[in-house]
């Protein structure tokens, strides 16, 4: 059948039927909601589109070709309430770039399209600041945007493109992290409402932009941190300040006190020296004149003797004294010289083993004093009871421990049984312990005996010692230090 054979009552008599049967549902979905005391009416269904919430299009007062237009607004999130979901959406003619707190959260190039921003996990409880740098390349310019912020307490923050956003001018700088805006910043103009034209009405694209979560700092790099260690590095520069400066005052002590030794030493040679050496001349030309059995000469002749033991004494206290002989190499020349001495009248052989050392290691007076004594000491106790007929003095300087050594072929002893004081065993170990030193003595009987005496050295000499011990060892330097003189 064409369509021109139906005729308009056919045609109203066939649709009502149908009419009916299209509307039975309806009837019995209003009765059944009646039944049930439900509203007769169902409620209308929103509808989701992609331009809800957005405001209008806003810009600067004026418009121009290849234009920057900055864009700012602060937002407060209530400190009572969480954020439990957030979203921008935005687009500008033609280029954007979008800030919040300072932080770039991404930018745009399509003003037909729109940018979906999920900012959920970045607002915090507090105030927080949106800012938005758009260019505009010619023709007409505009920014729309929209935000909905929902809180945990059910309510609802709304954010537009309005005239409340602020025109920052190009020459503000940190712009987008004020917190406050400048009277100076013109409200935004307001173009028009969404679907002004050129613009569109709804978009062509929606662009879902890439999820930002919140910036992890790390520990070092936040403020207190910083400013802790620049606490500790300041309190270190003041500890370290403070211990060059006692270093300084230190070494300035040590310099005053090798010139007084000096002072001393050069005093007591020039004046009781002197004075000693022409008593014990004086001795000698009123013994000459006496008869040699004569009791007077044989009491001057006991005391020139014993001037010149003082003498001996003296020159041991002023080696001792004098700062010159702190080296290494005088120490040795010194013991050796006076061990040769004190054996030439004995039948005991003295071999020396000395480990040769340059001239940095320095032997402060105490450690010196300490030496010579404990040294002496073993030499007497090796006369008088070992028996021996040889005596090795070894000498070594191994890093900054000094150790002299003594061993004999005597007849040796028990250390055991030997008596509380005796030999002077007593009185070294405690010379040697007031330095920070040590003495061991070992012995057998019939194997004779061995004394180790070590000292920690603490000091080094300074480079012109060096120069000075060089020219000692090549034979160009002479002694003129008076110091150096021997009383005989």
């Amino acid at each position: 059948m064409r369509p021109s054979h139906f005729t308009p009552g056919l045609i109203l008599s066939l649709a009502a039927p149908l009419g009916f049967c299209l509307a039975l549902p309806s009837v019995v979905n209003a009765q059944t909601n009646v039944r049930d005391g439900l509203q007769t009416n169902p409620p209308p269904i929103a509808i989701e589109s992609s331009t809800n919430g957005l405001g209008s299009w806003i810009w600067a007062s004026h418009t121009t070709d290849r234009q920057t237009c900055r864009l700012w607004r602060s937002i407060e999130i209530p400190a009572t309430a969480t954020v439990t979901h957030a979203e921008l959406r935005m687009t500008v003619d033609n280029e954007f770039v979008l800030f919040l707190d300072g932080r770039n959260l991404g930018r745009g190039g399509e003003w037909n399209e729109l940018f979906d921003f999920n900012l959920t996990y970045l607002l915090a409880p507090g105030p927080h600041v949106l800012a938005v740098e758009a260019y505009n390349d010619s023709d007409y310019a505009g920014l729309i945007l929209g935000m909905e912020v929902d809180l945990s307490d059910g309510r609802r923050i709304d954010i537009k493109s309005d005239d409340n956003w602020r025109v920052v001018p190009n020459t503000e700088k940190h712009w987008e992290t004020a917190t406050r805006s400048s009277e100076k910043w013109p409200r935004a103009t307001v173009i028009g409402p969404l679907g002004t034209k050129p613009w569109w009405l709804e978009p062509h694209r929606v662009n879902t932009m890439e999820l930002l979560l919140p910036i992890k700092v790390p520990f070092w790099r936040t403020g207190w941190f910083q400013i802790s260690v620049l606490a500790v590095c300041g309190a270190a520069i003041l500890v370290s300040l403070r211990l060059v400066g006692q270093l300084a005052i230190h070494r300035r002590e040590r310099w005053l006190l090798q010139k007084e030794r000096g002072r001393i030493a050069r005093d007591i040679h020039d004046d009781v020296g002197s004075r000693l050496t022409q008593l014990v001349l004086h001795g000698e030309v009123a013994q000459s004149e006496l008869p040699p059995e004569s009791a007077t000469r044989q009491q001057i002749d006991q005391i020139c003797q014993e001037a010149r033991e003082v003498l001996s004494t003296m020159d041991e206290i002023l080696w001792g004294l004098n700062p010159k002989r702190d080296t290494y190499r005088d120490f040795t020349s010194y013991i050796c010289g006076y061990a040769q001495g004190f054996l030439k009248s004995t039948e005991i052989q003295c071999l020396f083993d000395v480990a040769p050392q340059t001239a940095s290691v320095v032997l402060e007076l105490p450690f010196r004093r300490a030496l010579l004594m404990a040294v002496k000491e073993s030499l007497n106790n090796a006369v008088k009871h070992s028996g021996a007929t040889e005596i090795m003095l070894r000498m070594a300087c191994e890093g900054q421990t000094l150790a002299v050594i003594l061993s004999d072929n005597g007849r040796g002893f028990d250390p055991a049984r030997a008596k509380p004081g005796r030999n002077g065993l007593a009185n070294m170990a405690q010379r040697l312990e007031e330095v920070g030193g040590s003495c061991r003595v070992t012995s057998r009987p019939g194997q004779g005996c061995r004394t180790e005496l070590s000292v920690r050295l603490r000091h080094r000499l300074r480079p012109r010692s060096w120069r000075w011990s060089a020219e000692e060892r090549s034979g160009r330097a002479q002694p003129s230090d008076p110091l150096e003189t021997n009383y005989s």
